[in-house]
């Protein structure tokens, strides 16, 4: 059963260049609402939600049982900061986050951190997009 998801959310959801193939990364997944919501519209792709609150990881893993045994998502406990790929891990090549301070602006040094950590862990062509736009602006994901 898909998520229910606020407006603000769905509007979220609904404004990502999502692929049935599409390979997600979701920072700050708080709860994992828009993360299910992103895996309903998977078939080969996947989607990554990430926290740094062991809390949210708990309650989004509790939630996304169906999807996680479908291989459509999995939940990790890493800050944004602190990102990496496992080995064999595939790169990403759309990335979001709603209300994450290292990404908004509010959290200048992280969020410099993070976006070196969305580069190593990205397709050349990926995209990043955060909320504060119509419903999400695209930020550059700077390559060295």
């Amino acid at each position: 059963m898909p998520a229910r998801l606020s407006p603000r959310l769905a509007a979220i959801v609904d404004a990502l260049p999502l692929q049935p193939h599409s390979r997600v990364l979701e920072i700050g997944c708080g709860p994992g609402a828009a993360a299910r919501a992103v895996a309903a519209r998977l078939t080969t792709g996947h989607i990554l939600a990430i926290d740094r609150s062991a809390s949210a990881v708990d309650q989004a893993r509790a939630a996304a049982a169906a999807e996680i045994g479908s291989g459509r998502m999995s939940v990790r406990q890493v800050a944004a900061e602190d990102f990496v790929l496992e080995p064999g891990e595939e790169p990403y090549d759309i990335v979001f986050a709603v209300r994450v301070g290292a990404l908004d602006g509010r959290h200048p040094e992280a969020g410099r951190q993070a976006l070196r950590r969305i580069a190593m862990a990205t397709t050349a062509a990926a995209r990043l997009f955060v909320d504060g736009g119509d419903p999400l602006r695209a930020l550059d994901i700077p390559r060295p």
